[in-house]
């Protein structure tokens, strides 16, 4: 059994990592913390736990864990590493940005198990990537790996509103999110230096930009991106070559048919679908921005670093309706 501790549990991808790992046959959970919560049962804020666990909210972190899933805020996960005195045979996994990008004295492995899962096996320290950062980054992937991006990006994007985290703002609010689409962030969201970091790393040659638009959607779960490129390969030659691309990744799949939101939701699955006018490609992206964009992803390199099956307690079925 690998005995786990999420640090920071009350928000949503914390939500969803419990719901993942009390289920987990090979996990068990040693605390979870949450300075807001602590005291109370995890049922308090996760309601939909109620009657899986007895578990309790505490303001201690146990350094006594073989792996400690930190679900902070961006910045936070520096400050509780400064702080604890963990033994080096502690894993992490960091679903922050705080150690996504590459810098001198960052020992954290990039989590994109499409891309560097022999190197997140052998890591000790995993940086799960950004919700829309893996959705793009999964429709770009195989092109970048075999050198046929050259040519700068456009990306249209919308998300659910648990992308936003649980602290209320003029953005969450019911009344203001219902009904309702709106832009945020034109060209300079937070992700795309980690999106343009794998890029580079895959395709040493592509210098060129990502104009990203995400969207505030009026629902609460799931991501749909639709990412365009000039690529002048025929449709069918690039279709085989993101099959054969992704046939040893379990989790994502490449349809012949227009997939939508709830295909994915509650799931680790991606569905990508490829269209192509002329040169202009055109990939649509589906994923669960609380699963495979934050919780399930981690519980996937959880399964990599330990040796597990990598789909081991991911097989969950779409809400559907």
């Amino acid at each position: 059994m690998v005995k786990v501790g999420i640090v920071g549990g009350a928000g949503y991808a914390g939500g969803e990592l419990l719901r993942i790992l009390l289920h987990h046959p090979w996990a068990e959970i040693a605390f979870v913390h949450s300075r807001s919560q602590a005291g109370k049962p995890i049922t308090s804020v996760h309601s939909d736990l109620f009657g899986e666990t007895d578990l309790q909210f505490t303001d201690s972190i146990s350094t006594d864990a073989d792996l400690l899933f930190l679900s902070m805020g961006h910045g936070e996960s520096q400050k509780i590493l400064a702080e604890l005195d963990l033994s080096p045979q502690v894993k992490i996994i960091d679903l922050s940005q705080d150690f996504r990008l590459s810098r001198p004295g960052n020992d954290f492995v990039y989590g994109l198990p499409e891309a560097f899962k022999e190197e997140i096996k052998e890591a000790d320290k995993i940086a799960n990537p950004g919700c829309f950062a893996t959705a793009i980054q999964l429709a770009l992937l195989p092109v970048a790996a075999n050198g046929l991006l050259n040519q700068e990006v456009h990306v249209s994007a919308i998300t659910g509103s648990t992308g936003a985290g649980q602290s209320l703002s003029s953005t969450i609010h019911y009344t203001w999110r219902n009904n309702n689409v709106s832009v945020y962030k034109p060209f300079v969201h937070q992700h795309l230096a980690e999106i343009k970091q794998t890029l580079q790393r895959l395709n040493h040659q592509w210098q060129k930009d990502i104009y990203f638009v995400p969207m505030r959607g009026s629902f609460t779960r799931g991501i749909l991106v639709a990412v365009q490129t000039k690529i002048t390969a025929p449709l069918d030659d690039l279709f085989a070559l993101y099959q054969d691309f992704y046939q040893q990744h379990p989790f994502v799949f490449v349809v012949d048919f227009n997939p939508d939101v709830k295909q994915v939701v509650n799931t680790n699955k991606a569905l990508l679908h490829l269209v192509k006018e002329g040169e202009q490609l055109l990939i649509i992206s589906v994923i669960d921005n609380l699963i495979k964009g934050a919780a399930g992803q981690a519980v996937q390199n959880m399964n990599l670093m330990f040796g597990f099956e990598e789909t081991l307690g991911l097989q969950l079925k779409p809400v559907a309706f």
